[in-house]
């Protein structure tokens, strides 16, 4: 097969943008992944919400193009989210963007995107750059149960408290953090989650991206990652699944059998506790003086 084949010297034309709310994916720092699509729906928008419409201006200017501008962030979304209605209910093309990478991840554009949904007004999502996605790429950890959890509580109590509600997981877990509160956040994580293997991803698709890999105490306790510069998201694989005792099998039968026959009870704690059922059903029936 020729490279011409392999490697068409066009890119698929443009297609005419329907009215509607459009969620659009931005670069998180290298400008050479903004998507074609992403360009069109930017270039046919009536209106661009922007968590910081300065930072989006500089965006548009450096693919040539100019749009209405209007503010959404923590403070400006219920506004903004009346200003979308309206135009869209007018059959206009509106831009939903935020600062960097996909909209409604961690960013306030999910009010806007609530109130059209809520109108039956047409949505579409248009995908491209995640830091999310992108520090999983790079983690180099299990991907196929993730859980996202944003950003953790700024003091120590209350981040042990959530990080304790994500610990029996069985998933690779995924947050974003700050530089000056990282090596803090690697601390507890470590004290709650144990010392799990991890990565934290910074400056991800940018000049100095880097990913520092290791247990998550060494992570706490590796220079690299006392108060670096940039966006940083932290990425820990799954815990081990903890085996139940005897005792807690027991617990859980004698529990279960007051509400069902000695084999559906063994089924279900089964389920529940990952045991063999067979022994669980000689248990119970042990339990119940006829074994």
């Amino acid at each position: 097969m020729s490279d011409a084949a392999l490697f068409p010297p066009t890119a698929p034309p443009a297609r005419s943008v329907a009215p509607g709310l459009y969620l659009v994916a931005t670069p998180i720092g290298n400008l050479r992944d903004m998507t074609l699509r992403a360009l069109d729906v930017l270039a046919a928008a009536d209106l661009v919400l922007a968590e910081d419409t300065r930072v989006t201006a500089k965006l548009l200017t450096a693919y040539g193009l100019r749009a209405r501008l209007e503010r959404c962030d923590d403070h400006a979304s219920a506004r903004a989210a009346e200003i979308a209605v309206e135009r869209l209910r007018a059959g206009e093309v509106v831009a939903l963007v935020s600062d960097a990478g996909t909209p409604l991840v961690s960013d306030p554009g999910y009010v806007v995107a609530r109130a059209a949904i809520a109108e039956g007004l047409p949505v579409h999502p248009v995908p491209g750059a995640s830091s999310l996605l992108a520090a999983l790429c790079l983690a180099g950890l299990p991907a196929d149960r993730v859980l996202f959890a944003g950003f953790l509580p700024p003091k120590s109590g209350a981040r042990k408290t959530m990080l304790e509600e994500l610990r029996t997981g069985r998933q690779t877990l995924v947050f974003f953090e700050s530089g000056p509160r990282l090596k803090d956040s690697l601390t507890d994580m470590a004290a709650v989650l144990g010392d799990r293997p991890a990565a934290v991803t910074r400056e991800l698709t940018k000049l100095y991206e880097e990913a520092v890999r290791g247990s998550l105490s060494d992570l706490a306790a590796d220079p690299r990652c006392d108060a670096p510069k940039g966006e940083i998201v932290i990425v820990i694989g799954p815990g081990e699944a903890e085996v139940a005792s005897a005792a807690d099998a027991d617990a859980a039968l004698t529990e279960a059998m007051t509400r069902l026959p000695p084999g559906e009870a063994a089924a279900e704690v089964s389920k529940a506790l990952n045991l063999p059922r067979k022994p669980l059903y000689k248990r119970a029936l042990e339990m119940q003086g006829r074994g």
